[in-house]
């Protein structure tokens, strides 16, 4: 049956040289318009210099591994899904938790904010994506009202409301994508084209954008056109599982985090890969990774505990976070840029901001003001100067 379209002297083998060829004389073509590399452009640039990470909130209330989170928009609030079950929604300023879901299974594996605030979607091993509205009352009944939007074959490994309430992406370890009509439970349109299973995936940030990219264990990146279910461009640089994609703010490309140990940047418009992000003594897989709102730094969590901070141009480490006691799982920059939330299988959610080398020195200023000299040892102090 397979080799019924096949036209005289071909073969299998030889249609899969064919496509092997092609594939060689379009890297061929893709080296000539690569003159030169991102951070030799980047040199005229300034560095950003050091700078430290501060955890402000610790969220806890899971009893287990916390798998996935994402922000509201009114950003202060937080919805995480973890390992036991539960799904949650915080309030980051208070740390008080607001609503409570417990799905029908463990490893709830990826949970998502409506655009408008008022609804909440999750899923996991249930092979579901389900919605839940949200109301004033923290005493009602939230699971009476779930709603199952989308049924996949395997396991649902992350989901995202597109730019209204009423549509939602999927993607699975059935090794595709899909778009569902929340309201009706509709399949939309279906994504083939992953090779094994899509770990996650991204939408790209325009408002009227109708793309998205995700990423898998099939080594690859693919971009995919929501109204045609057709992928555009495909990207397939990494050694291992991709775990997270996430888009540069402004949509011309986008990061990915592997278990090879390596983040990396893809030009949407050079149809290339553009810069990696490693270090020797990192041997630990990236889990999760986010853009800060100007697009200069890559915040990117590890398997080795840590949260790593990369100058986008320069592809140098300009900070390192420590505090999770096991991996960070995943990480998410607030709507406004201010803050962003880690999660851990340590159970806990981490809520974190960055401090500028002048910032810290005008706080040791600060204290040392308040705890050793007072104000008369500044004004001799000044005194001197003058």
């Amino acid at each position: 049956m397979a080799t019924e379209g096949l036209h005289e002297n071909e073969t299998l083998a030889s249609l899969k040289t064919e496509a092997e060829s092609l594939k060689g004389k379009l890297e061929e073509e893709r080296a000539k318009l690569h003159d030169v590399e991102l951070h030799q452009v980047a040199e005229r640039v300034e560095a950003l210099g050091q700078f430290v990470m501060k955890t402000r909130r610790t969220l806890k209330g899971h009893g287990n591994k916390v798998l996935c989170m994402d922000w509201c928009k009114d950003k202060r609030r937080i919805v995480s899904s973890s390992q036991d079950g539960k799904v949650i929604v915080w309030d980051s300023f208070t740390t008080n938790k607001e609503h409570a879901v417990t799905m029908p299974c463990t490893w709830v594996m990826a949970c998502a904010y409506a655009p408008s605030g008022c609804a909440i979607a999750c899923g996991g091993l249930d092979n579901k994506c389900s919605v839940y509205p949200l109301t004033f009352d923290k005493n009602e009944n939230m699971a009476a009202k779930k709603k199952s939007v989308a049924m996949h074959t395997n396991y649902l490994s992350a989901c995202s409301f597109t730019n209204s309430d009423m549509q939602i992406l999927t993607a699975s370890g059935d090794g595709t994508c899909a778009l569902w009509d929340v309201e009706s439970g509709q399949l939309l349109q279906s994504f083939h084209g992953h090779g094994a299973d899509v770990l996650c995936l991204d939408l790209a940030p325009s408002e009227t954008g109708n793309t998205f990219v995700s990423g898998g264990c099939d080594k690859k990146a693919m971009v995919w056109d929501m109204r045609s279910g057709q992928c555009i461009q495909s990207f397939e640089t990494h050694d291992s599982d991709i775990n997270s994609v996430r888009y540069y703010p402004s949509g011309d490309a986008f990061a990915s985090g592997s278990d090879d140990a390596t983040c990396r940047l893809y030009d949407l418009r050079a149809d290339r890969e553009v810069a990696i992000y490693s270090k020797e003594s990192i041997i630990f897989g990236a889990s999760s990774v986010d853009f800060s709102l100007s697009g200069r730094l890559l915040f990117a969590g590890y398997n080795d505990y840590t949260i790593n901070v990369w100058d986008v141009l320069k592809g140098s480490r300009v900070s390192i976070l420590f505090g999770h006691e096991n991996r960070v799982s995943t990480l998410r920059v607030s709507p406004d840029g201010t803050a962003f939330c880690s999660g851990s299988w340590d159970h806990t959610l981490r809520v974190s901001t960055g401090i500028t080398w002048l910032g810290c020195l005008l706080v040791c200023l600060l204290v040392f003001k308040k705890e050793v000299g007072g104000k008369g040892y500044y004004r001799k102090i000044d005194s001197r100067r003058d």
